[in-house]
């Protein structure tokens, strides 16, 4: 008789075996016969019962670990080209572990969403636990399309919305999911395609009529694969919610704090206070204080609203509705600093100098009671003199100090040097009904600037309390630019003759001193535009790589914990840095910090992107009644296929297909940004100021197409229209005019620019 073996033994085995890890390998290993197989069986069924083992068909596993051969999800390179995948079959407790795809030359490309069947081996690595070796392909996820459903006598078509999308989809009778003529609907891939190459789809969802008031952001939100409906759990958990008191926390009630939101803001998280400082050790100084609500007291780590609400990421607002990231019990009403209601908060109490320098700070956990809920705009006008009722009270008490406090931080904040931005920031206003009534640009008022200024204040003093304690959290960084980006900056800058600092260490004063030598210009707009798209994407991170834009070297993101995930997270780090309760950060959230990092800063580009659509429609849908009419921008883009233009009046941006200005040929110059025709000598380039024709508007995709009419104020002559010989097309011969020709005039052209430019 064979000596059974441990469990300890058995783990062992199957650890280091683990291909080899079915109750008849496990008995052979151990010599077992007969009887014996069955004092393993109860012991693999105690391991089993115990968590020590998962069953797999006939085989056993560790739970932590992964099979040796595994279904897998491709996953999107990371920013060195390394391709991972993430395990469909992991049941461990912990995070699951990464997978760097080790692929051959003959192995079948893989892209993003692919599932692979592979074979795993574990390392021991910094980013990742296992390699993974590719078995085969086993299939992606469905491909999606959001289009336009026209019913044909057997099923049907999609057009897709998309504007990168001209391709229909064809739906079958039995796949139309009751679509009718003209809806807006979603369908997943289905099937190859037919004979006539076109993709086969099934629909999955009706989702209305798509010129309805409400569609426009509904398609973003389905577009982009937004959540907008909040699971019963989710809902039911925050319903259960109730006020915090007073225990634990500092009692702020008698200071008046004031919310200052736009007029039409449905909830508050900021509310600021300030008052001179009495410290005779700091004569012309300043206290200032940020209340922040305090959403981590009510969402604590992994609850069902923190899983939500980390998988949202951020609240997403269009012109018609908001996406919250938190439900409406929770942003609307508990975590909603409302006028003369307690509510809890976190606040820092921030001194600052005669000359607006920041101190020294202290973070309190407290209750507030917010003495009144005020718009920015009259907050403006009260300190401009136009006094309502409102403010009248709170003039020399909150208004006045708030103002000579934010003249201390301008000061300040003049001396650092953040990047000098000038963007108007577009309004569209809605009729009840849902339609366009006007667009326009919205106002930068000195108490706009007030608030931002304090909030960047606030933020930097988590940041540096946080560094200081030691405390993981997650930074907001922004890097400089890259030299490519730099030196298209540089070259629109020369061309508009104006010179960017070359040859040192690049900070935000040089672009800052670019931006004032534009200023008042013609090329003023353009600057501003090129500038902020040679900038870096901001990004969320838990290391400290700085904050270039507004030159400074730690910065963290404290103020919005209602709509960005990042803050709640420096919340919780806050409070277990002041040991202030158990609700700061778990183990489970710093151990995934870097994984959450990544997560919410795709969300953020995600619902960035969904904005921007939808006011595209928006504005398309405004522009529609207008086709015909002639209006006036700057050209924004410039591409081989056409120009861009961002029209002045809307901010609204149209192209000028290449395809609209004749039948001559236009060379592309990308360094020059510009096209020129090869007969004409028509050119076309980065910020010229055009009159145009608005030729055609799509407000399902936000497509806005315009006719060229005058550039820089002269009137567009277009190349002959070529006489058809028996070629069919192009030329008298059938060729194509003159790409030869316009290379030549293009560098011609550029010589002379650059001639002109060493003259001045």
């Amino acid at each position: 008789m064979a000596r059974i073996p441990s469990k300890a033994e058995i783990l062992d085995w199957i650890s280091a075996n683990p291909t080899q890890t079915a109750k008849r390998d496990i008995a052979k290993a151990f010599g077992l016969k007969g009887a014996d197989r069955i004092d393993l069986k109860r012991l693999l069924k105690e391991l089993e019962g115990e968590g020590h083992l998962s069953k797999r068909g006939k085989s056993y596993r560790d739970p932590e670990k992964l099979p040796p051969v595994s279904v897998c999800e491709v996953q999107a390179p990371d920013a060195d080209g390394d391709l991972f995948a993430r395990p469909l079959e992991w049941h461990g407790e912990g995070p699951e572990p990464r997978i760097l795809l080790i692929l051959r030359a003959a192995d079948a490309t893989l892209g993003p969403g692919d599932r692979i069947l592979a074979r795993l081996t574990e390392v021991k690595a910094g980013d990742h636990a296992y390699e993974g070796r590719l078995i085969r392909k086993i299939g992606g996820s469905p491909r999606k399309v959001l289009g336009v459903f026209r019913k044909e006598t057997e099923g049907g078509r999609i057009i897709p919305i998309d504007k990168g999308q001209d391709r229909e989809w064809l739906v079958r009778a039995d796949a139309t999911h009751g679509a009718k003529d003209g809806e807006l609907v979603e369908a997943e891939q289905a099937g190859p395609k037919d004979r006539m190459g076109l993709p086969r789809a099934r629909i999955v969802a009706r989702l209305g009529d798509p010129s309805g008031p409400r569609a426009v952001s509904l398609i973003a939100i389905h577009q982009h694969g937004i959540p907008d409906e909040f699971p019963p759990e989710v809902l039911e958990a925050a319903d259960r919610m109730k006020p915090a008191g007073l225990k634990g926390r500092d009692d702020l009630r008698e200071l008046p704090f004031v919310t200052i939101d736009p007029s039409d803001a449905r909830d508050h998280d900021d509310a600021v206070f300030a008052e001179p400082d009495s410290d005779p050790q700091n004569e012309g100084g300043h206290i200032v204080w940020v209340a922040i609500a305090d959403v981590a007291h009510y969402v604590t780590p992994q609850g069902d609203i923190d899983d939500e609400a980390r998988k949202r990421g951020n609240s997403t607002y269009f012109p018609d509705r908001v996406v919250p990231m938190l439900p409406d019990r929770l942003s609307g009403d508990l975590c909603s600093l409302h006028e003369g209601v307690p509510r809890a908060v976190i606040a820092v109490r921030m001194v600052l100098d005669a000359e607006g320098t920041k101190i020294r700070h202290r973070f309190h956990r407290a209750l507030i009671r917010s003495a009144a809920s005020l718009a920015y705009e009259e907050v403006q006008q009260a300190q401009d003199g136009h006094i309502s009722d409102r403010t009248g009270p709170l003039m020399e008490t909150v208004i006045a100090p708030l103002y000579a406090a934010y003249e201390a931080a301008k000061a300040a904040r003049a001396r650092r040097q953040p990047l000098d931005l000038d963007l108007p920031e577009r309004r569209i206003e809605l009729t009840p009904e849902g339609k366009v009534a006007s667009v326009a640009f919205r106002d930068r008022l000195d108490a706009h600037k007030l608030i931002e200024e304090f909030m960047i204040l606030a933020n930097v003093a988590a940041a540096e309390t946080l560094f200081k304690k030691q405390r993981p959290l997650l930074y907001r960084v922004h890097e400089e630019p890259s030299a490519e980006k730099l030196d298209a900056l540089r070259e629109v800058a020369q061309a508009s003759g104006f010179t960017l600092a070359k040859g040192q260490v690049l900070q935000t004063r040089h672009i800052n001193s670019l931006l004032s030598q534009a200023r008042g210009t013609e090329f003023d707009e353009l600057m501003n535009m090129t500038t902020l798209r040679s900038m870096t994407q901001a990004y969320y991170h838990p290391e400290n790589f700085g904050h270039f834009g507004l030159s400074l070297r730690s910065y963290a993101h404290f103020t919005s914990p209602i709509r960005r995930y990042a803050d709640l997270i420096v919340h919780r780090a806050l409070i277990s840095a002041h040991h202030w309760g158990k609700d700061g950060l778990s183990d489970l959230d710093i151990e995934r910090l870097e994984d959450t990092a990544k997560q919410i800063s795709d969300t953020e580009r995600r619902s960035m992107t969904a904005e921007r659509d939808t006011t595209d429609r928006y504005l398309a849908a405004y522009l529609s009644d207008r086709v015909g009419a002639e209006l006036t921008g700057r050209v924004s883009g410039v591409q081989r296929f056409g120009a861009f233009v961002k029209l002045d009046e809307t901010g609204a941006d149209g192209l000028i297909p290449v395809r609209s200005l004749g039948r001559e040929f236009f060379h592309f110059d990308a360094d020059e940004q510009s096209l020129m025709g090869s007969d004409t000598g028509l050119t076309i380039g980065l910020g010229a100021r055009v009159r145009v024709k608005l030729a055609e508007t799509v407000p399902v995709t936000g497509g806005v197409l315009l006719e060229l009419v005058e550039v820089d104020g002269e009137t567009v002559r277009r190349g002959p229209m070529p006489a058809r010989g028996r070629g069919g097309r192009g030329g008298p011969h059938g060729r194509k005019p003159g790409p030869a020709k316009a290379k030549s005039r293009a560098k011609a052209k550029k010589a002379e620019r650059k001639v002109t430019r060493r003259r001045k």
